[in-house]
């Protein structure tokens, strides 16, 4: 979470307990968001919303700091007892995970117990931290239930209740989930929150079944400014077979920092990490084939900067939070706008400029052309370029003559040694390259 903007006003101007603000300033947080100047005033008086903000533009403090202010100091929240007072849910581990990690950095100096939970961990620990005392817990709804269900978390007093990327969340497959909440939480009053970088109108509908005069606030102008203005489009026709090819030269633009090459399913995101690890390109992947353990540490390197790849599914990638992203590569068309919109929204973020590179298959194309209606993209037929083409150089900046192997083949992080060496792709490398010096 980088700092603010310095032309809007400060947390403290806004209200925030001087413990919140103090935290946030010694991480150099002085000065909102756009979506946190908006819904603090609301959300810290404890009126429902639904907040909507571009991803990166501060969602997560925008229900954050209130969050953690009115359970420190609300007189009309009941005094602590070792139960939630505000309970979080996240639609992916990692994205918990993240949260967690930014609301303990604003709460580092408040009497406050956090507590995140949710699946790829052990029970035992959890269930001491809840037995220990909890006020705010941040998780998953699988992880939830089941704790609430053995009993072990009690949310009689839930006072907060926050869904975030709530289009997600209440998309059919969380649904269910998200209702048994609701049912264990036995009818108390709460305030309740919903935040996400989109808000389809079926989804507004049925939230305000569960919401109370909800204000809805967006911090963006209107359909237009869905894609980030501070994002470079190149979007083009890549044949199949020639897409990896493309990679290996757009990941040698001049100017290219970390970047997130996205696929729609997790085989092509094991494929495309080991073809590009083969090539010799330092790479990691988070997808659901790998265990916990393995995502997390894929996502430590790509934070940490051990590596500037980083090969992901969507929903593996909810929770990245890195603000200096200089390029977002759709190795496959998305399925649908909105995740375009949130793919895209890796990069370009938090006053930083990114590329966002779309390589649209044959067969895609219709699949291509419905969003770029629906966002008005004004590209309907992109031009047909492959690896070769001067104007793919041209346009992302690649030196002339690059190689598609930069080197030596390394490890994929977050793959196994057996995956690795048991893949079908990488036996077929083999087999082109042997092919390649027979001919």
């Amino acid at each position: 979470m980088s700092a603010s903007n310095s032309q809007s006003p400060t947390f403290a101007a806004l209200g925030v307990a001087a413990e919140i603000c103090d935290a946030l300033a010694a991480r150099g947080i002085t000065h909102t968001f756009a979506i946190q100047e908006l819904t603090l005033p609301i959300a810290l008086a404890g009126h429902d919303l639904i907040g909507q903000a571009r991803t990166g533009m501060g969602k997560t403090y925008g229900f954050g700091v209130p969050v953690l202010d009115r359970v420190f100091d609300d007189a009309a929240i009941e005094e602590l007892d070792g139960t939630p007072r505000a309970l979080i849910i996240a639609p992916t581990r990692e994205l918990a995970v993240q949260v967690g990690e930014d609301l303990k950095v604003a709460a580092s100096q408040l009497p406050l117990r956090l507590a995140t939970l949710c699946g790829g961990h052990p029970y035992e620990g959890q269930i001491k931290q809840l037995e220990t005392g909890v006020d705010i817990i941040i998780g998953t709804p699988g992880r939830l239930l089941d704790l609430s269900q053995q009993g072990h978390l009690v949310l009689d007093h839930v006072a907060i209740l926050v869904l975030d990327e709530a289009d997600e969340m209440l998309d059919l497959g969380f649904l269910p989930d998200i209702q048994k909440i609701l049912k264990a939480l036995h009818g108390n009053k709460h305030q309740t929150m919903l935040f996400s970088a989109t808000m389809p109108g079926p989804i507004l509908t049925l939230s305000r079944t569960f919401m109370n005069k909800p204000l809805r606030i967006r911090a963006e102008a209107g359909e237009e400014s869905q894609t980030h203005a501070s994002t470079r489009k190149v979007t083009f026709l890549a044949h199949r077979m020639d897409k990896l090819s493309v990679l290996a030269h757009a990941l040698q633009a001049r100017g290219r920092g970390r970047t997130i090459i996205f696929t729609r399913t997790k085989r092509s995101a094991a494929t495309v990490a080991e073809e590009l690890a083969q090539r010799g390109f330092k790479v990691a992947a988070v997808h659901g084939d790998l265990g916990q353990a393995a995502r997390e540490k894929s996502l430590d390197s790509f934070r940490n900067g051990t590596v500037e790849i980083l090969v992901a599914t969507d929903v593996a990638a909810r929770g990245i939070d890195v603000d200096d992203v200089t390029h977002v590569i759709n190795y496959q068309v998305p399925d649908d706008p909105m995740t375009f919109v949130h793919r895209i929204g890796r990069t370009g973020r938090a006053g930083h400029t990114g590329t966002a590179i779309t390589l649209v298959g044959y067969d895609e194309l219709p699949k291509w052309q419905i969003i770029n209606d629906e966002l008005g993209l004004e590209q309907p037929e992109p031009p047909k370029w492959f690896s070769t083409s001067p104007e793919l150089a041209e346009a992302l900046d690649i030196p002339e003559d690059v190689e598609e192997t930069v080197g030596p083949a390394t490890k994929v992080i977050g793959a196994s040694f057996l995956s690795q060496k048991n893949s079908p792709h990488r036996n077929s490398t083999r087999e082109r390259r042997s092919h390649s010096r027979r001919r």
